[in-house]
């Protein structure tokens, strides 16, 4: 299966400044990794190109095979999931953990939680922040003594194009 490449949408958080192309995403993660002392290497940046370019959330697979297509030579998976892990530790990409699939972080600059809000007719995603739920959250565990390592928090419903095309 190969990926869609769909036209960027803007960017729907008010505390960014504009529409931002796939090479302007993947800049800023390589000025970020440079500033944090990591690199970027050419496949970790090539994965991340596929999925800022995907406009969806994209399994490893995909991305191997999106990678063969892309450089007529074939990746393993042990390879293209450290990459992966790499990507997730710096807050490039997020997991969407009910789809076992992988995303771009819009915000990657800022350290946050996000909500996922997947749609279930064509596989869209999007990401946004919410200092309400995580301050919750965070008072919630405080409440109970617990440490949370990690939040995943992911809502499957419709998306207003698949709303508006009557595909719900």
């Amino acid at each position: 299966m190969t990926l869609r490449l769909p036209q960027p949408r803007p960017c729907k958080d008010p505390h960014c400044r504009g529409q931002h192309a796939p090479a302007e995403r993947v800049a800023l993660a390589v000025s970020l990794c440079d500033a944090r002392g990591t690199q970027l290497t050419k496949l970790r940046r090539q994965i991340l190109e596929l999925l800022w370019e995907s406009g969806r959330p994209a399994g490893a697979y995909e991305l191997i095979e999106a990678l063969k297509l892309r450089d007529s030579r074939p990746v393993g998976p042990p390879t293209v999931y450290r990459a992966l892990e790499f990507l997730i530790s710096q807050g490039l990409v997020a997991k969407i953990e009910s789809r076992n699939a992988y995303v771009p972080c819009t915000h990657p600059e800022r350290q946050h939680d996000c909500l996922f809000f997947i749609c279930s007719n064509c596989g869209a995603s999007f990401e946004m922040e919410d200092a309400r739920i995580e301050r919750l959250i965070s008072e919630n565990a405080t409440c109970i003594g617990f440490r949370p390592t990690r939040r995943v928090i992911e809502i499957e419903g419709t998306c207003a194009r698949c709303i508006a095309a009557g595909s719900a």
